[in-house]
């Protein structure tokens, strides 16, 4: 199997999965206990805790709080805020937030919030003039993304953060997600308020995420019972987890491959756009401006579902755009967002790559896609004309 899918979920590393291992055998005390064996299950946590800072570049340990997920952590840090400040109901955002952050924000419109909604031009670019423009003394909370998950678009935090924190007083919330262990992050030197991430991007298990809370920031709990996480996520604490996404983070801060995974993913991305005529990059082409793995490409006339299937039965993985939304017979938000045409966007794949791709996996991929494109393209209800012609339409 190639597996060119990594930003929908990782593979669990061997040295992750080892060093789970004691925590699901013999270490199996409760990390709140006070005995010694609960002692051995707090310190696997706060060893934990300063990898995740370390990889992040928080100031301090503490201010890393562990969760369930990604997800997770958004919703926390979008309803902690508006939360804490009761007067203020405007909330920012971007039309191509994920969906953790996007229905999020949808169903706080309906909730009598208001959100303003940043636009992306066609390279999936934010303007930061509308940023500024947006923000007003209501403003409680703006919340952007680092790296989209569909196209890989970097959004700039440390210049968003800027423009926040000298035009308004609301807190800054980043979706990190995507962007964790892909390129260096350094929470020290932004003027970030709240970050969100999760595990299972990173070769930690499913079910184990963390939101970094900035020293100064005061979040309400979002899960209400005990003490744990110092009083601010209550739940008895999934140890080997936790110890599992400290060890993925720091597999990450010693990773030193990342300009070989990008030479691959660049060798796949130029070879489809010249071997097949109607492949049409999705995202900015300046590579320096999107992460370094990810490679959004839609083929015109043809329907991504479709391309799916015949690259699964040869035993190649991908995604159409985001795996959130991958089951609909709609385009992505995203994709809707930078005005991508109906017809384009219908047929747009995703490809990202992770440690354990090889330069096999792409001249495999190389060798099939083509003849599977022009196999659908033949199938495309699309008549010739519209071929020809191309289509504006945005359905």
């Amino acid at each position: 199997m190639i597996y060119l899918d990594n930003n929908a979920t990782t593979r669990v590393a061997p040295e992750v999965l080892d060093a789970m291992n004691p925590y699901l055998s013999e270490l199996y005390g409760n990390p709140s206990s006070a005995h010694s064996l609960g002692r051995k299950m707090k310190q696997g946590i706060e060893q934990a805790r300063d990898q995740v800072a370390a990889l992040i570049g928080a100031a301090d340990p503490a201010e890393i709080v562990f969760t369930s997920c990604g997800s997770e952590s958004d919703n926390w840090a979008i309803r902690g805020v508006l939360r804490q400040h009761p007067n203020k109901k405007h909330v920012i955002t971007t039309r191509v937030e994920h969906e953790a952050v996007r229905n999020l924000c949808s169903l706080l419109e309906n909730e009598g919030n208001e959100v303003t909604w940043l636009d992306v031009d066609r390279n999936g670019e934010l303007d930061l003039d509308n940023l500024r423009a947006a923000l007003r003394p209501d403003t409680a909370l703006v919340s952007i993304m680092l790296a989209n998950n569909e196209t890989g678009v970097l959004f700039p935090i440390e210049e968003i953060g800027r423009i926040v924190r000298e035009n308004s007083d609301a807190t800054f919330h980043v979706d990190g997600v995507q962007a964790v262990s892909k390129i260096p992050i350094d929470l020290k030197s932004l003027e970030v308020d709240l970050f969100a991430l999760s595990g299972h991007k990173l070769h930690a298990p499913q079910g184990v995420g963390a939101l970094y809370i900035r020293r100064g920031v005061n979040l309400p709990s979002f899960i209400i019972g005990g003490g744990q996480e110092q009083g601010r996520r209550a739940g008895t604490s999934a140890v080997p987890n936790i110890v599992a996404l400290g060890v993925a983070c720091r597999l990450a801060l010693d990773f030193d491959q990342h300009e070989r995974i990008q030479s691959l993913r660049d060798r796949l991305e130029d070879e489809i756009l010249a071997r097949i005529s109607n492949a049409r990059l999705n995202g900015i082409a300046d590579r320096a401006k999107r992460l370094p793995n990810t490679s959004n490409i839609s083929f015109e006339y043809v329907e991504g579902e479709n391309i799916l299937t015949h690259l699964d039965q040869a035993g190649i993985c991908v995604s159409t755009g985001s795996a959130c939304h991958s089951t609909t017979h709609e385009s992505s938000p995203t994709l809707r967002a930078m005005n991508v045409p109906y017809t384009t966007a219908q047929g747009s794949i995703r490809f990202s790559l992770g440690r354990y791709n090889t330069s096999k996996d792409i001249e495999k991929t190389l060798d099939v896609l083509p003849g599977i494109i022009q196999k659908l393209v033949k199938m495309s209800p699309y008549d010739k004309e519209l071929n020809a012609q191309g289509s504006s339409s945005s359905r």
